[in-house]
Parts: structure tokens; C-alpha cells; sequence
């Protein structure tokens, strides 16, 4: 007999697979008792019973790979703390490459592992079959071996959280379905259910492939689609070893499990088939799709040469079963932007058995206490553009994102399924110049511009080719003369009313009451301190406020201002994104490239650092601020989009006597490095420091407003940081870097590298990292540290500076002339002539 609902909850789950389940367990071992979990039929009917229970712990970023090393431990004591059996065994795993490229992948992930506490082995191909006799190991370059990977029984373990929870108060309802979610201004106010309505604080919405649907409805994008995905499972194989490791061959897209005596066989094939576009059926439980194995018989090819024994045996079980994925591959996690109260857990790929005890722990923590333990900021649903919840979007970009999974992972590279979504006003003139486009928050943007004419590239490499010297020579373009890069992804969002500066200085570390035509760079932070973001803020009069921010942080900027716009007075927020493009004109020679085609004075005197002014230019209008993301003299121009091309075309025209050339955003991310600029998201994030980043000068101490967060930096002001953010750079001569490379100091494991690239002005690899010191991160700790960074295995010596390697005093942005190796760090030449690399 089904217990009465409660009319009243502290939490509310909505969904009960394995990730649900997981979320119940968590906040029962945070001390919560109120807690209900619905689901429409039985625990475990979606995708988690027929998962393939792979338990794999290197991920493509820390936080992921926290999250399965956190279930594969809990796993393993999972039995213990709930009673429940989970089937959970660490037999280790086994990646095998073909390829030399996949080899380097391989062993840049092993060292990428490093980095997170995770121990990954490069073992040859001999010792790969020793592992796994099974193999064929023929045309085998080597593998990665972990030995802490192993698997699990969905079923079990699910409910094996569901016991615990239980246990811990909880109550679970099945045969329950929510039919409506109540919002009450603005925020969550329960479920309602054909037992009655339930109200609660807080819910989660973890509805597998159904909560795009789901949060649809609240106008919410949760952007995931279905696809089918399939497994064989072969009839008995005698003598095969019940401590098989699990093994992958990410090049042939198969993968190969023990399963009671029998292989599993698993295929991440190429192209991919979306189900489910019309909607799936509410009573779609414990079901299977119709098998294809024409679809699938040349990955089984393939699985049946890397493992002869497959020929010998039958096939017992053919199956098919949804699960949904994302467009970028990444969870989808964290708080509904504009609705109070309200969370999601969802779109976790194929790796939702592996990911879902930490899963739990990370919602059960941002839900009780409203921030997650950890930067999330890759899996936030928060980064999710509302187009990106159109049904033909997700169909077309889900037929390559099974197979991305598993795809070689290339530097700089984009989805090739559904582009061109938002696109600069400029994107033809730019194609027609070479340009190689990558995507970012759906806009299309220059990676890099090939010869004209040339065909597109749509990634990088791991060696120094085309792309490398193109970008190089746009990075020297602009540090010696003049470069044009569209940058009409930012996002423009209008901050106005007479409470409008009241709203920014709450909000702001620095001080924003500054006069009308100033610009200030400043960090928004939470009460931990953590920087929610870092935005550009121009005060264009009295009562407004132009905010320019990332195209990745436009949804969770506007959530974060509207949010606390509420009750603040007479204040809007309104995103005028689509009216504006930004064409940067950046290098020594942009001040006289700029007095070609506009009369305004661009004098330091006239013009000066954090200035904002409308300018004629061409024949239109402009907001030019003076400003800089590359370390060099440079406008940024905010053009009225229907006036874009008209501009550009002026600047091009005059450019052609200053040898003016295009530059695209791998140019952009090397320049910035060099002068020490910090990209958020990537070096700074919402549990880093300004003063721990080194961004100190951006709080304004004496500014008479309290902002949010300030007595968390109170509490960190004056002292040595344990974690600091510097830089760092090896010699010119090793493998190119890309971020995720371990750091050692004399021998020890210290942090990793957040962001990394080519310094072509420094001459050598650079990158920024956190590194770790209970006494403090120091100046003096650096000095007397031998360095070292990881690059595929390998260290190479390194040395690391509080300060940047190149024109750390900022001579070149005062626009005040001194030759490029006259402002390398003395530093940085120790190191390059130490390596007989003189510049």
C-alpha cells in the first residue's frame, strides 16, 4: 500500500533513475529528512536499467573526472553504508590506440589524469594483451590502463541509493507522475501530481530524456535529444576471465565488457540515430527499440577483428535503447536562470551510471547550500542558449553526438552538425578570406584564416601545421602593426533607472560610480568570494549602464542581474545582444588606422585607457571604448548591427596601407596569454578568488557601498594564498600545450595548467595554472622552486611568475612605443637561454 503525499516537502525530486536516486542519497547524508522523489512509473524504467554499468573515470575536465572518481569509490562501499548488493567491481580498463594520433591522446590524457588525482598507465601493445588476452593487438601502438576503472550493476546500485536514502528519511513514490511544475513569482512552488499537489523550497528536475520537454514548458532551455544506442551481448565464452578488464577501441567506436560469463559489446558509431523528436511517450518504461543490425555490423566488423573470439560465438541478445545527449557532450546541471528554487540533473551522455554518485553529492550541495562544492561551469545548464532548445537543432546535432564522444579530440575544434545559427553580419566577407570557423554558444567565430580561397579546417592539430603558423602570424600582426577581429559574439546587456548604479556597485568589486564615458573591468563575486563572472562596464549617463560580457556567460549574467534587480528599485536589465556587433582593432598601428576613417581625436590625451565614446566612423556610428584583451594599444568598436558592414569595409579599405590583417580567436587566446589576461571559465571561475587570480586591483577597498561578497575577501586580504594563479612557460622546443598539463615543483605534484597556448612573441609555450602550497604561493615559494610541466608524459623544465612574460608593466596599452623583445620577462629569457633558445 503506496504511502499518502505529503502536501508539504524541503525538496522535491522529480525523476527516479540512478541520478534521482543518487540526489535523494546525498542530501540524507547531508542531514536533510524532507525530502520526496517522484517517479511516473518504477524506479529505474528510463535508461537506467538498461545501461552497460561501465564505470571510467578520466573525463574531459576535472570537475567530470571528480565526479566518476568520487562514484567509483563510493561504489565500492556502497553495499556497506546501505545494505543494498550494487554488483560493483574494479577490474580495471584497458584503451587501445591504432593510430598515432590517438596515441598522443592518449597519453596527453594520461598526464591530463595526473592532474586530477587519477593514475593512468601508458603500457605497449604486449602488455595490453597480457591484460586482456582476448586482444588482437596486430596493428596495436600502445594503451592506457587504468587500473581503478571497473563496473557496475545499474539496477542494483540505483537501488541501492534508493535504500540508503530510505534509510536516511526519504520518501519515494512511484507510479506518481508530475503533471505540472508551480511557479509562484518567479519561483518554484511544488509539483502537482493525480494524488493531490505537493508543495516545497526546492526541486530537481531529473527526467532523463524527457526534461527537455519537461522544462519546455516552464520556457526554460534544457536542451537534450534521444538517440538509440546499442549493445550485443554474445551466448556463453568458455574460459573467459571474470576479471577481464573492460576494453575500448575508440578508433573502431567499441567497447567490450564481461557480463556473467558472456562479452558485451558496445558501439559509439559515427553517425547516430536520434529517436524520439515528436515527443516521447509518457508510458515508454522498461522498453527497447526495434534492433538494426545493418547499423550496426560494420562497428561489429570491427569489434570481431580487435577480439577474434567474436566470430567463434552467437549473439544472444541484440538490443537498442534510448539515451539522450547534449549538443556539446556535457551535462547539463544546476539552477533554472530565472526561476527560484528550481534545478536540473540531466543529459549525461552514456556516462550517467559513472558520473551519478557525484552527480548526486555535487546537486545535493548546490541545492542545500546554493553553491556547488566545485567550479561546475562546463556541465551548468546555465550555458545552455535558448535556441539550442529547437527540436530540428538537437535532431541534427545528436546524429554526430554519440560519436563525438569518442572521436579524436583535437584542439580548437567545433561540432559539424547544425551551424550557422548566429553569425557575425560579416561572416560571408570572412569566409571569402580563409576564414576556418569554430562555434561557440552557437555563433560561428574565426578560429584562424587560412589562405584565401583555401577549404576550411575544422580543428587544430597537436603539431605545429597550417594553422599553427597562420595564427602565429596574426599574433605577430597585431603585436607589430594592426589586426581586425570580430567579436560580435559578446553580449550586450543595458543596466538602466536611477537605481541602476545602486544595483552594479552591490554586484561589483571595483567601483562603478565613475563618470559618464569610463569604462570598468571588474569581477562579480558570491558570498564565497568566487567570481561569478568578470564583465566590461561602460557608463554611457547618468542612469545607464552598458554591460559587455562572454557569449558563453550571456544566460547566466542576465540571471544573475535579474535576479538581484528584484527588489532593488527602479532598475531594468535588457539584453540588446542582437543590436550590437564588435569589430576590435588592436596592435600599435590602430590609433592611425582608426584617424583614417574617423574624425575623432584618439589621443591619449582626448582618448585615454577605460574611455567610451560614440565616434563617427565610415559613414555610421560607433561605441568605441578603449580597451584591450591582446596587450596592445586597441578600440573595441560596439556597432549598431545594421551599420556593421558599411564600417568594416572603411576599416579595410584604409587598412590596406597598413598592411592590416585578420586575426581570429586562436590568435586572441595566445596574445592574451602572454600579457596575463584572464579568461573566465577557464583560469577564473565561480570558486576562484580575485585575489587568489591575481585581479586584486579590481576591488575597490575604499569604495563606500558594501558588494556581495565582500567579507569573504575581507577574510583573504593581506595574506599569501595556499592556491594562486600564475604563469607559467617552457621552452620553445616542447610539444605544443592546451591546458590540463600537470605542474611539478621540485618533484611534486602542484596544479595544473587551466589555459595554455603558444606565446609566438615570448617564443615559447605558456599557459596560466593554480598551484597549491600550504605555507603561500609566494614570490620567494616560485624563486626557489624547480618547475616542471607534463606534456604527454614527458616533464619539461618550466619556470612560473606572479607576473606576466610579457609588457608586464602595460607600456604597450598606454600606447607608449618599446621594442617586443624588450618587454620579454628576464625571467622568461633565463629560462630560453638556458635551452639555447635566445630570442
Amino acid at each position: 500500500m503506496q504511502i499518502k503525499l505529503p502536501s508539504r516537502a524541503e525538496y522535491i525530486i522529480i525523476g527516479g533513475g540512478i541520478i534521482g536516486l543518487s540526489i535523494a542519497y546525498h542530501l540524507t547524508r547531508l542531514g536533510h529528512r524532507d525530502i520526496v522523489l517522484l517517479e511516473r512509473d518504477r524506479l529505474t524504467c528510463g535508461t537506467t536499467w538498461h545501461a552497460a554499468g561501465l564505470v571510467t573515470q578520466l573525463r574531459a575536465n576535472e570537475t567530470m573526472a571528480k565526479l566518476a572518481q568520487y562514484s567509483a569509490e563510493l561504489f565500492r562501499d556502497l553495499e556497506k553504508l546501505t545494505g543494498q548488493p550494487t554488483g560493483f567491481r574494479q577490474s580495471g580498463s584497458i584503451t587501445v590506440a591504432a593510430t598515432a594520433a590517438r596515441m598522443e591522446e592518449l597519453k596527453r590524457g594520461a598526464s591530463m589524469g595526473r592532474s586530477f588525482g587519477l593514475e593512468v598507465e601508458i603500457i605497449d601493445a604486449a602488455e595490453a594483451q597480457r591484460r586482456a588476452p582476448l586482444l588482437d593487438v596486430s596493428n596495436v601502438l600502445g594503451a592506457a590502463w587504468i587500473a581503478t576503472d571497473g563496473m557496475t550493476n545499474p539496477i542494483d546500485t540505483a537501488q541501492a541509493f534508493a535504500a540508503g536514502a530510505r534509510r536516511g528519511g526519504a520518501e519515494i513514490f512511484e507510479r506518481t507522475p508530475v503533471t505540472r511544475i508551480i511557479l509562484e513569482k518567479g519561483r518554484f512552488a511544488g509539483v502537482e501530481t493525480e494524488q493531490g499537489i505537493a508543495r516545497a523550497d526546492k526541486a530537481v528536475v531529473c527526467a532523463g530524456m524527457w526534461s527537455r520537454n519537461v522544462a519546455a514548458e516552464l520556457n526554460w532551455s534544457v536542451p537534450l535529444h534521444a538517440a538509440e544506442h546499442f549493445y550485443v551481448v554474445t551466448e556463453p565464452i568458455p574460459g573467459l576471465p571474470r576479471d577481464l578488464p573492460t576494453i575500448r577501441d575508440m578508433d573502431a567506436k567499441v567497447y567490450a565488457k564481461p557480463d556473467a560469463g558472456k562479452l558485451l559489446v558496445g558501439f559509439f558509431e559515427t553517425h547516430s540515430k536520434p529517436w524520439g523528436m515528436d515527443g516521447i511517450p509518457r508510458d515508454f518504461s522498461f522498453d527497447a527499440l526495434p534492433d538494426d543490425f545493418d547499423h550496426i555490423e560494420p562497428y561489429l566488423t570491427s569489434a570481431i577483428e580487435r577480439i577474434p573470439v567474436l566470430a567463434e560465438v552467437g549473439l544472444q541478445l541484440n538490443f537498442n535503447g534510448p539515451e539522450s545527449f547534449t549538443p556539446d557532450n556535457r551535462f547539463l546541471l544546476g539552477p533554472a536562470p530565472d526561476i527560484a528554487g528550481l534545478f536540473v540533473a540531466t543529459g549525461f551522455n552514456s556516462c550517467g551510471i559513472e558520473s551519478s554518485g557525484g552527480a548526486g553529492k555535487v546537486m545535493a550541495e548546490w541545492m542545500s547550500t546554493g553553491f556547488p562544492a566545485n567550479d561546475c561551469w562546463e556541465m551548468d545548464v546555465r550555458r545552455a542558449m535558448p535556441f539550442q532548445s529547437n527540436r530540428r537543432y538537437l535532431y541534427d546535432r545528436t546524429t554526430e553526438a554519440v560519436g563525438n564522444l569518442w572521436n579524436l579530440h583535437w584542439p580548437h575544434k567545433s561540432a559539424k552538425t547544425a551551424r550557422n545559427v548566429r553569425v557575425s553580419p560579416l561572416q560571408d566577407r570572412l569566409a571569402q578570406l580563409g576564414a576556418n570557423f569554430g562555434e561557440v554558444a552557437g555563433w560561428e567565430r574565426v578560429q584562424w584564416f587560412g589562405p584565401a580561397g583555401s577549404a576550411p579546417a575544422s580543428h587544430a592539430t597537436f603539431t605545429r601545421d597550417d594553422w599553427f603558423k597562420q595564427s602565429g602570424a596574426e599574433h605577430h600582426a597585431t603585436r607589430s602593426g594592426v589586426a581586425l577581429f570580430d567579436q560580435t559574439s559578446f553580449a550586450h546587456l543595458l543596466v538602466q533607472g536611477s537605481d541602476a548604479l545602486a544595483l552594479l556597485q552591490r554586484l561589483s568589486t571595483n567601483d562603478v560610480d565613475v563618470p559618464v564615458g569610463r569604462i570598468v573591468y571588474t569581477p562579480w563575486v558570491n558570498e564565497r568570494g568566487g567570481m561569478e563572472s568578470d564583465v566590461t562596464i561602460a557608463r554611457i549617463s547618468d542612469e545607464q549602464f552598458l554591460v559587455v560580457t562572454a557569449a558563453v556567460q550571456r544566460i547566466r549574467d542576465l540571471a544573475w542581474l535579474r535576479t538581484h534587480a528584484k527588489g532593488a528599485g527602479n532598475v531594468s536589465v535588457t539584453d540588446i545582444s542582437s543590436g550590437y556587433a564588435t569589430l576590435s582593432v588592436m596592435g600599435p598601428r590602430s590609433r592611425e588606422l582608426l584617424a583614417r576613417v574617423s574624425p575623432a581625436d584618439f589621443s591619449d590625451a582626448a582618448f585615454p585607457f577605460a574611455t567610451a565614446r560614440e565616434i563617427e566612423i565610415g559613414y555610421g556610428l560607433a561605441l568605441a571604448f578603449r580597451m584591450t584583451f591582446v596587450g596592445e594599444l586597441g578600440w573595441e568598436l560596439h556597432i549598431p548591427t545594421d551599420q556593421t558592414l558599411g564600417i568594416y569595409d572603411a576599416l579595410v579599405a584604409a587598412g590596406r596601407d597598413f598592411d592590416l590583417r585578420h586575426a581570429g580567436y586562436v590568435a586572441l587566446n595566445t596574445l592574451r596569454l602572454e600579457a596575463g589576461y584572464r579568461d573566465w571559465g577557464s583560469d577564473v571561475g565561480d570558486e576562484d578568488s580575485p585575489l587568489a587570480s591575481g585581479l586584486g586591483f579590481t576591488v575597490a577597498w575604499n569604495k563606500g557601498e558594501p558588494f556581495i561578497g565582500r567579507p569573504a575577501l575581507e577574510a583573504q586580504r593581506g595574506k599569501t594564498p595556499s592556491r594562486r594563479l600564475v604563469q607559467l612557460a617552457v621552452s620553445g622546443g616542447a610539444p605544443l600545450m592546451f591546458g590540463t598539463e600537470p605542474i611539478w615543483r621540485n618533484g611534486t605534484l602542484v596544479g595544473y595548467l587551466r589555459s595554455a597556448g603558444f606565446g609566438h612573441t615570448v617564443g615559447c609555450g605558456i599557459g596560466m595554472g593554480y598551484l597549491n602550497a600550504e605555507a603561500g604561493v609566494s614570490a620567494q615559494w616560485l624563486y626557489e622552486g624547480n618547475f616542471e610541466i607534463e606534456i604527454a608524459g614527458v616533464r619539461h623544465p618550466a619556470v612560473a611568475s606572479l607576473k606576466p612574460f610579457y609588457d608586464a608593466g602595460r607600456t604597450r596599452v598606454k600606447g607608449e612605443w618599446q621594442d617586443e623583445k624588450d618587454l620579454v620577462s628576464p625571467l622568461l629569457r633565463t629560462l630560453l637561454h638556458r635551452e639555447h633558445l635566445l630570442l
